[in-house]
């Protein structure tokens, strides 16, 4: 039934979650899976202040600098989850995109038949304010979805 299972995660115990879960489905499966890390663009409002050209440049290498790094040991992490599964396991790290966009260009491109990602759950004024990229997911992509709360 899937073949290519795309797992986004952000690095969090819930993201865990969601790891876990899509290893142990592609396990039984027999499917192979791609694990997505997401850096969002540097914060439009760190430009500001008298020296910005200055303090903004150095304060965006330090954050590509430890985006990078961050997402780098994320995905290490679940590239040994999937070894020690016996899945067979590739790993992308998508910088300067919003996690929505980049899991839905991503999924697409990588012809993927499923996505799985982990959700909060929130509703009501909590989802209206803090945004929801899995929502997101949900609203634009073509694939089913799995979400783990």
């Amino acid at each position: 039934m899937y073949k290519h299972l795309l797992i986004a995660t952000d690095g969090s115990e819930l993201a865990d979650k969601g790891i876990a879960h899509g290893l142990t489905l592609a396990k039984g499966i027999g499917a192979t899976v791609t694990f997505v890390t997401v850096s969002e663009q540097f914060p439009i409002f760190a430009w500001g202040g008298a020296m910005a050209g200055y303090a903004a440049g150095d304060e965006l290498a330090v954050y590509q600098e430890e985006s990078r790094k961050y997402g780098k040991e994320v995905l290490a992490k679940c590239k040994a989850s999937a070894d020690a599964a016996g899945v067979s396991a590739e790993v992308v790290h998508v910088e300067d995109k919003r996690p929505a966009e980049a899991i839905l260009d991503l999924s697409q491109a990588l012809g993927c038949d499923l996505i799985v990602m982990a959700s909060h759950g929130r509703r009501g004024l909590g989802k209206l304010l803090l945004g929801s990229q899995t929502a997101e997911v949900l609203s634009y992509t073509a694939i089913p979805v799995l979400v783990v709360r």
